[in-house]
């Protein structure tokens, strides 16, 4: 026998989940606020569209049968569905509400989400906020595919399709032992990295094509030695080894670097623009938006927050 589901109601369902739980037919309507010949009704009219009886009733008690059990369970899950459904829905009437995954770029995630992350969660509290850690290529590819929302990176934003919009200038610090040469100086022209070992992160690190782009400017040369940073904390522990010295963003200094010591450039001085990225096609752009000036109005004063002017590339 064919049953037509289309002549399931919600409604219907609801009824015999009510009807589970108080297995009373008066207890069971006042709490869907219906009438008793209402719920029964229904019940009768789900029964027939099944063709299975879902309660054994007396004049005592009404007991849902081994088949009924089955399809009550079903219909709660039907039920906690469509709730999820709604919730998302009306998530969506509201300003940074609902799931957003937000990718980071790995020498950014762990120094800035610190300043607005947490407040973000205090203001914004339907916001159910999926964070990841990836390079910059395999961020813009999630990006591409869908994987991500929106992201955190620095600029240029190498592909069609994505708009950007610039949060702060971050300056560049040189990272080198107290007892060396360069530690004499308050601050560093960019030519005074001329011959110094430059220490940088392994390939597909923005920062290292921003670092080594310095260092030809400045007749710097890339360390040869066998082994490469993945990450800027290994970068400072291998400059506090004599290896050389690198390049930090002003967001991953330390008030205390220990036999260290963070040289600033004069001005105007290098260093990177961080963006937040999203898909040109992306129905939530008024989100991405007010998530950008939430991070300007919480970062450090070691930054300078940019006025939001969103660029679309292709």
């Amino acid at each position: 026998m064919a049953i037509d589901l289309t002549a399931v109601t919600l409604a219907e369902l609801r009824y015999i989940v009510a009807l589970s739980e108080h297995r009373h037919f008066g207890r069971a309507a006042r709490a869907c606020n219906v009438t008793q010949p209402t719920l029964s009704a229904q019940l009768q009219k789900l029964e027939r569209t099944l063709g299975i009886a879902l309660f054994e009733r007396s004049s005592k008690s009404v007991q849902p049968t081994a088949q009924g059990e089955r399809v009550i369970e079903q219909a709660r899950l039907v039920l906690d569905a469509t709730d999820k459904i709604r919730d998302i829905a009306e998530s969506g009437h509201l300003p940074l509400a609902g799931p957003l995954r937000l990718g980071v770029i790995p020498t950014l995630g762990p120094y800035l989400l610190p300043h607005f992350v947490p407040a973000l969660r205090a203001e914004y509290a339907k916001l159910e906020l999926v964070l990841r850690e990836v390079k910059t290529s395999e961020l813009l590819d999630d990006l591409a595919q869908h994987r991500l929302d929106c992201g955190l990176l620095a600029t240029p934003i190498p592909i069609p399709g994505i708009v950007s919009e610039e949060l702060f200038e971050e300056p560049f610090h040189v990272l080198a032992p107290k007892e060396g040469a360069l530690a004499r100086k308050k601050q560093l022209a960019e030519e005074d990295l001329a011959g110094e070992r430059v220490l940088l992160l392994d390939e597909g690190h923005c920062l290292r094509d921003q670092a080594l782009s310095l260092c030809r400017a400045a007749h710097a040369h890339e360390s040869q030695q066998d082994f490469r940073a993945t990450s800027l904390e290994t970068l400072r522990h291998m400059v506090a080894a004599g290896m050389g010295v690198t390049l930090l963003p002003a967001l991953a200094l330390r008030r205390d670097e220990g036999a260290l010591v963070a040289l600033p450039f004069e001005k105007p001085s290098p260093g990177r623009r961080v963006t937040l990225a999203w898909r040109k096609t992306h129905p939530r752009a008024a989100d991405f938006r007010e998530l950008a000036q939430f991070i300007r109005l919480n970062l450090p004063p070691s930054v300078r927050a940019i006025a939001g002017k969103p660029r679309v590339r292709g």
